[in-house]
C-alpha cells in the first residue's frame, strides 16, 4: 500500500520535513553531548523540542536548518538566554511561516511538526525545583543562599527546556 501522498495528487513524491528533522537532529546531538539530563526523560524531550524549535525558526531560508548549524550558535545562545522574549519570538516566527504557507497555498510538513512541538511545549507541565522566581531557570536567590530542592512546582515544558537548551549550546 502506498502512502497517501503518492496517490497521484502530489506528483508521486513524498513531502519529507527535512528542515525540521535536521533541526531536531542538531538539538538531540547538542543535548546528548552536554549530558545534562537522561536521554529518555521528559526533561530531555523538553530541551530537545525547545532547541529544535529555536534552530528551525532561526533559519529563514528553505535550506535544512542543520546544514549551517555551527554558524548560528551565537544566535541560538542569544535567543535562549535569560530575559529574551523567546515565547513571543516563537509566536512571531510561526505566524510568519503560517502566512507564507497560506500564500503558497500548500501544506508545509516542517511547519506542521514545529506547530506540534510548540503545542506540546505549552501544554505539557513538568515538576521542577522552585527557584523562587517567575523564570524557574534564573533564581532570585542571592549568592550563598541555598535553594530547597524539595520545593517543587509544575512548570510548562518550554520553561525547563529553555535553560537546558542554553546550557547544551554552551557545552557543545
Amino acid at each position: 500500500m502506498h502512502p497517501e501522498s503518492t496517490n497521484g495528487t502530489s506528483g508521486g513524491t513524498l513531502d519529507i520535513p527535512m528542515a525540521w528533522l535536521c533541526a531536531e537532529y542538531v538539538a538531540d546531538e547538542m543535548l546528548r553531548t552536554g549530558g545534562l539530563v537522561e536521554g529518555g526523560s521528559l526533561e530531555f524531550r523538553a530541551g530537545r523540542e525547545t532547541l529544535a524549535l529555536t534552530v528551525y525558526l532561526c533559519d529563514s531560508s528553505d535550506d535544512p536548518a542543520g546544514l549551517r548549524a555551527l554558524s548560528r550558535i551565537e544566535e541560538w545562545l542569544t535567543l535562549t538566554s535569560y530575559g529574551h522574549p523567546w515565547t513571543a519570538w516563537v509566536r512571531e516566527r510561526l505566524a510568519a511561516r503560517e502566512e507564507r504557507e497560506r500564500e503558497l497555498g500548500c501544506g508545509d510538513p516542517d511547519l506542521a511538526l514545529a506547530r506540534e512541538s510548540w503545542r506540546w511545549l505549552r501544554a505539557t507541565e513538568l515538576l521542577a525545583t522552585d527557584l523562587g522566581d517567575d523564570e524557574p531557570w534564573h533564581p532570585a536567590v542571592p549568592l550563598g543562599v541555598s535553594v530547597d530542592e524539595g520545593e517543587q512546582i509544575w512548570t510548562p515544558a518550554w520553561q525547563l527546556g529553555l535553560p537546558l537548551s542554553h546550557l547544551a549550546i554552551h557545552l557543545f
